[in-house]
């Protein structure tokens, strides 16, 4: 059986099985389309968490990352992973508590505002959007590889199978859709981790091998992977920059990853959908663990894909001459009519040659060998993909990566997409709109605002900001700067009101937003799909990725005096928010 069927079997079978769960669990009511009946398990629910959580860019592109940036992109691993432990301490179980089925209604409730509301709905709408352009990136990597389709078209198939199993099935549909889908996820990403750890190391655990020696030299894995980057000019895999600068971005970036893990609206919504508040708090431990395997895999693949790619390229040994292009590989011949791997033959000798051609000092010790340039691109989000043909693993391997990936990408689609399309006929139809709507007109609006984003995020999915991992990340910027703080100020601090959050939530967004866009350098041109470079700036050296820590403490501060500066919030108000934080018999609540 050729390669091609292999990945059509797994993915169709994959398609069929998220199709026919979504009939089996389709909503009939708006609260089974917006939190599932509140009937799901925690251990279910964690899964599915996971899987929601677990995007295109923890499959396809983190990895990706971590073997192009090495240490100093560990901030995706820690930001991330520690998230969710200020999701289960601090805001899940009170969420759930408060009994609602979307964020901006919490918003809106407990600041007593329709106004919040609607801004929370901004703010949670612009987060998503930008988080699932990621997703549609990624599913258009995965496609227009494994079944040899076109971006775009890959990008349109991906978005009816979203659109089928979301819009029929809402939450009672996508939770259980997602469950599958990480069970595909997980087991596509660790069997090639497995095979890939036994060939370079010997050992079958990949996080373990990342530690032990490399079995062809000798030598410990990440020494010898040191010692070929630096032969070609890239800095050691293992070394930290510890420039001010750099370390600031790191911390400032993992903060935000953090507390916009917390902040995120398609993950929040999970926990609504549990019976018990204490079921919340137990779906955020469950989700930890299911999501820890693939983390503490991803550093394994990282490395260990960053050094095949070099031993394709270099199989001689990094000090040779690289292999011809004519001799090239057949993954790389694969993965070159996507677009997504190129070679340009700068010095017309037919050979790759592959190295930092920004390092000035090698730049110069390569000259005599006639180098006038790096000849090969690499897109990073490819690297997991192409892994397992790069490693020359059995054809299955790779039809199980190809529906991983897309199980990856298409589970957090649909969640986003679900949250979207919540608050839209939710808090914006039904909260403010048409506050008489009928259930049975509420979850067509749904349906319908759910169909509006697909196409929307399908566009934009077209021409993204940047690889996967890079657009998410700026999407957890958004939600760190905007919602987060609202959230914490909500549950936390009685004397906040309704002026203040909505001054706070407008300041973080509005900041955020905008020094992204001064910092990377994007306007858009009427009449064109393009995002086209301007001008750049930047604040104390802080890049965009980071820049959402920065807006979440302008949040923070803004609600914090304009809330101080104008009248406390009713005390009905101030008696809901103790009874959200403090269980029954316990006493009052410490006034902060």
């Amino acid at each position: 059986m050729d390669q091609f069927t292999l990945n059509l079997l797994f993915v169709g079978a994959s398609f069929a099985l998220y199709i026919g769960i979504a009939i089996w669990a389709r909503a009939g009511s708006t609260s089974e389309f917006y939190a599932a009946g509140r009937g799901v398990h925690p251990v279910t629910n964690g899964m599915a968490t996971a899987a929601d959580w677990m995007s295109a860019a923890s499959f396809i592109s983190m990895a990706g990352l971590l073997a192009f940036g090495g240490y100093s992109t560990s901030s995706y691993l820690m930001g991330w992973t520690g998230g969710y432990v200020l999701l289960a301490l601090l805001l899940a179980p009170y969420l759930r508590k408060f009994g609602k089925f979307t964020v901006p209604e919490f918003i809106g409730d407990r600041f007593y505002s329709p106004t919040a509301r609607l801004v929370a709905v901004i703010c949670l709408v612009v987060a998503s959007i930008t988080y699932v352009i990621g997703q549609m990136t990624g599913v258009g990597v995965a496609f227009s590889r494994f079944l040899e389709v076109g971006n775009t078209t890959g990008l349109l198939i991906g978005a009816a199978i979203v659109f089928f199993y979301a819009v029929l099935g809402g939450m009672k549909g996508v939770t259980y859709t997602q469950v599958a889908q990480y069970c595909v996820l997980i087991t596509a990403y660790t069997i090639p981790a497995i095979f890939i750890s036994l060939q370079l190391t010997g050992n079958p655990i990949p996080a373990l091998g990342l530690f032990g020696d490399h079995s062809a030299s000798g030598t410990a894995l990440l020494s010898r992977l040191d010692a070929v980057v630096t032969d070609l000019g890239f800095r050691e895999y293992t070394l930290q920059d510890g420039t001010p600068s750099s370390v600031i971005n790191m911390v400032l970036f993992t903060f935000s990853l953090m507390i916009g893990t917390a902040g995120l609206p398609h993950v929040i919504i999970r926990f609504f959908t549990v019976p018990k508040v204490a079921d919340a708090r137990w779906s955020a431990g469950w989700a930890l663990v299911f999501i820890a395997l693939l983390y503490l895999t991803a550093p394994a693949v990282g490395a260990m894909a960053r050094l095949n790619l070099i031993d394709t390229v270099y199989p001689n040994g990094v000090a040779e001459e690289p292999v011809e292009y004519s001799a090239r590989p057949d993954w790389m011949k694969n993965w070159e009519v996507t677009g997504l791997l190129k070679f340009e033959d700068k010095n017309g000798d037919g050979r790759i040659q592959w190295y930092n051609d920004g390092n000035e000092a090698f730049q110069a010790s390569v000259a005599d060998r006639g180098w006038t340039g790096s000849e090969l691109t690499v897109n990073r989000d490819i690297l997991v993909l192409a892994n397992p043909e790069i490693a020359q693993l059995p054809g299955w391997v790779i039809g199980l990566v190809a529906a991983g990936g897309l199980a990856a990408a298409l589970s957090t689609a649909a969640g986003l997409l679900l949250a979207i399309s919540s608050s839209v006929a939710h808090d914006l139809f039904k909260g403010q709109l048409t506050p008489n709507m009928s259930e049975k007109n509420e979850l067509l609006v749904a349906r319908g605002s759910m169909a509006v984003a697909i196409g929307v995020a399908t566009y934009l999915g077209l021409n993204p900001p940047g690889f996967a991992a890079q657009t998410v990340a700026l999407a957890f910027g958004l939600a760190a700067a905007s919602i987060f703080p609202a959230l914490m100020m909500g549950i936390f601090f009685k004397r906040i009101n309704n002026h203040g959050a909505v001054a706070g939530m407008l300041t973080g967004l509005v900041f955020t937003l905008v020094y992204i866009f001064l910092h990377k350098g994007w306007f858009f041109i009427p009449g064109t799909n393009q995002f086209e470079d301007t001008i750049s700036g930047s604040l104390l050296g802080i890049q965009s990725t980071a820049i959402g820590s920065v807006g979440a403490v302008l949040n923070f501060v803004v609600a914090y005096f304009v809330s101080n500066a104008t009248d406390e919030p009713p005390q009905e108000i101030q008696d809901l928010v103790e009874s959200i934080r403090v269980p029954k018999g316990a006493g009052a609540a410490v006034d902060h």
